[in-house]
């Protein structure tokens, strides 16, 4: 971890608000600007990283023992696999489910078992060379796998991406997520409000099925910055769940929103993040 310049946590305090698709488009965005990332998947229980990315049969190996080195360590998987791009040119990804031998079979961990094979393994034993940025995708809460994160971590090198959708029970759940942080001492970068409208895959028009403006109060309230809003868009959940992300690019529409959105998050976690 000692050549990863900026640390990125995904957080939200609850499930289903897309904190997963966000890493991986942040990630991706990240990527296309030029700059070497990583992305780590925290999500012990589940898994989904690797499904997105179209890498989930894909295999981590154990590098042998250089001079000057006590002990090896795990490469992470680089993708697109079908690139012949140099792997600065790539993105690093590292999640269980490179690891689990039976796909099927769910990880019942306790606390303790969680916290050591995060630190063991994601902190100290993956080879992530020279980053700029790497992004981590957590599970939802303020759990083993967080403090697990924040204890390992330079908080100097490390802010808080939070996530919520605009509806006020996410809101409410987010609220707590801040005050974690908050108390944990962690950088908060600002705030996103995923599924904020509907894009209508045959006209474009972006519709609210949910309330909006929900996460852009929070941060007025919290006096975080706001950093943009995210339409569910069905043309990037296909890719996404097809494993074909990285097709994922904007329409000849100049008006194309959900593009448009993550560039210009992208661009503002960067000033924040590296400013």
């Amino acid at each position: 971890m000692d050549k990863v310049d900026n640390i990125i946590l995904v957080l939200s305090g609850k499930g289903g608000v897309g904190k997963s698709t966000l890493s991986v488009q942040v990630a991706l965005g990240l990527l296309r600007a030029g700059h070497r990332v990583g992305l780590l998947d925290v999500d012990l229980c589940g898994p989904s990283i690797p499904a997105m990315l179209g890498v989930e049969g894909a295999e981590i190996y154990e590098s042998e023992v250089g001079p000057g080195q006590e002990k090896g360590g795990w490469k992470p998987v680089y993708t697109p696999l079908n690139d012949d791009a140099n792997i600065e040119n790539k993105l690093a990804v590292m999640s269980i489910a490179f690891i689990s031998k039976n796909k099927s079979q769910p990880v019942i961990w306790k606390g303790p078992k969680k916290t050591s094979f995060i630190k063991d393994y994601f902190i100290n034993k993956v080879q992530w060379g020279e980053l700029d940025y790497l992004v981590v995708d957590t599970p939802p809460g303020t759990s083993d796998e967080h403090l697990s994160l924040i204890e390992s971590f330079k908080m100097s090198r490390t802010k808080a991406l939070i996530i919520t959708t605009p509806q006020m029970v996410a809101i409410g759940d987010v609220r707590r997520e801040l005050k974690f942080c908050r108390k944990a001492g962690l950088p908060i970068a600002g705030i996103v409000e995923n599924m904020s409208g509907y894009v209508c895959p045959h006209c474009a028009e972006c519709t609210n099925v949910f309330s909006s403006g929900g996460g852009e109060q929070l941060a007025e309230k919290e006096n975080l910055p706001f950093l943009g809003r995210v339409p569910i868009d069905p043309r990037m959940a296909e890719l996404l769940d097809s494993g074909r992300c990285f097709e994922m690019k904007p329409t000849e529409d100049d008006d194309d929103s959900s593009w448009n959105a993550i560039n210009d998050i992208v661009n503002k976690l960067k000033e924040i993040v590296s400013g």
